[in-house]
């Protein structure tokens, strides 16, 4: 390894490794410097084991239809051990594929803590690497408050170390971690309670998404605590207890989780030696280019505080490396029309405006379409679970700004809608669409 790089990655999570591996492929001398395991939250704490454990639960949830289409299904209990062994053996393949992968690619790989010594200089241990540019990559980390007994709680982190299922499980927060661990935990019979500061969920998302989530959370057995603003946690005899402001009591639990947000990886760069600027959460500042304050120093993913969704990272990386590696001088990534997806039971997809924000800026020209309805796959039985729909247009050719969807399949069926939404589709577009049917999917090419 050498101590002089073009360019020097501090993060091995999913934008660091896609600028090391594109910039390498343009012909950079690139290093990766990484503490922990590479691929970062999503791979080792995030997107690719929730999504196994997103599985498990929807598996539970078809058990209890089976009957409705004619099998007899006898479920002798769930072996949650078994199924972190696996899923922990699976993340531990994918650490291996992705060094692997820096290596295929000529990217050195530095394993150990960077800090800044000066603004081309960065220490890993008692070395010192110096680089043309530094990429800050260093992702964030769920935010554990500082309130008496906030200890007794674990993040979701600490889910994904869990090495059996508690019975009782209280989760503090209303975002998208929130409502996906409690769908999991309710799905194998866990009592579940969500703590939540005001009175709904997702609040980010169209209104629709929340309130509709809310009921079917409910339906399915979920308490939902609103107006819940924690002042400590207490451990009891009985379990974990909240205690909210206005000596509001909630629980017992044997497990509180905090779900109320992330923070940066800011801490310990010494980014002050670099003489780059952050803003009053410690995320780092970057204009549309991803450029930071200093000329040579770029930043990265969720340090950022932008979109934390990992193909965002990725996406990100790449075109920082197209620009400045490939001849591409206008290059960067545009944080419109993102889609997304929660992986929450049911499921939720969304790309594009909410509709507050679409009246906020359109005003009048904002139209609606929405409808509801059962799946087919519930039609033989009583257990049924609501999909609902809205497409939001803009202006007098109706060109569809947002599209929201909360049912079965919708993790699916949102990746080439938000396609057709970026090329600028309008509502005749969608209306001369033939439909697939029978599908869910086909009921936002009909609505009227």
């Amino acid at each position: 390894m050498d101590d002089q790089y073009d360019v020097l990655v501090i993060g091995g999570g999913s934008a660091g490794i896609a600028h090391a591996r594109r910039a390498a492929e343009y012909g950079a001398h690139v290093a990766v410097v990484e503490h922990g395991p590479l691929g970062g939250t999503c791979v080792n704490v995030g997107c690719v084991p929730k999504k196994v454990t997103w599985y498990m639960a929807s598996l539970a949830h078809h058990f209890k239809h089976a009957a409705d289409y004619g099998f007899s299904v006898e479920v002798n209990g769930h072996d949650w051990a078994k199924l972190k062994s696996r899923r922990d053996a699976y993340i531990s393949r994918l650490n291996k594929i992705y060094e692997d992968g820096l290596d295929n690619s000529g990217v050195d790989y530095l394993v150990g803590t960077a800090c800044f010594v000066d603004a081309h200089t960065v220490a890993v241990g008692d070395m010192r690497y110096s680089a043309e540019r530094i990429v800050i990559a260093t992702g964030g980390k769920p935010i554990v408050p500082e309130l008496p007994g906030a200890e007794h709680g674990i993040t979701s982190d600490g889910f994904f170390a869990l090495t059996e299922r508690p019975a009782r499980v209280l989760i503090i927060g209303s975002g998208y971690i929130a409502v996906e661990l409690a769908g999991m935990f309710n799905a194998l019979g866990s009592a579940t309670q969500i703590a939540v500061r005001k009175d709904g969920l997702v609040r980010n998302f169209d209104s629709m998404l929340g309130r509709e989530l809310k009921a079917a959370m409910q339906k399915d057995g979920i308490k939902i605590e609103t107006g819940a603003v924690p002042s400590s946690i207490n451990a009891t005899d009985a379990g974990l207890t909240l205690q909210a402001e206005g000596s509001r009591m909630i629980g017992p639990a044997d497990c509180v989780i905090w779900a109320i947000g992330r923070e940066p990886n800011t801490a310990g760069l010494d980014l002050d030696k670099a003489g780059v600027t952050m803003d009053g959460r410690g995320f780092v500042v970057v204009d549309k280019f991803q450029q930071t304050n200093i000329e040579h120093i770029a930043a990265l993913g969720d340090v950022t505080g932008r979109q934390a969704l990992t193909p965002v990272a990725i996406a990100a990386g790449r075109r920082l490396a197209d620009r400045l590696y490939g001849g591409m001088a206008e290059r960067y990534l545009d944080y419109e029309t993102i889609p997304t997806v929660i992986f929450s039971h049911p499921p939720m997809g969304t790309v594009g405006m909410t509709e507050d924000a679409a009246r906020d800026e359109h005003g009048d020209a904002v139209k609606i379409y929405t409808t509801t309805f059962n799946a087919m796959y519930y039609a033989l039985g009583e257990k049924r679970q609501l999909t609902a729909m809205k497409l939001i247009t803009a202006g007098d050719d109706e060109r569809v700004v947002g599209c929201h969807v909360i049912g079965d399949g919708a993790e699916e069926m949102m990746q080439g809608f938000a396609v057709a939404i970026r090329m600028g589709a309008t509502k005749s577009d969608f209306d001369d669409t033939v439909a697939i049917h029978p599908t869910s999917a086909e009921e936002l090419v009909t609505m009227r």
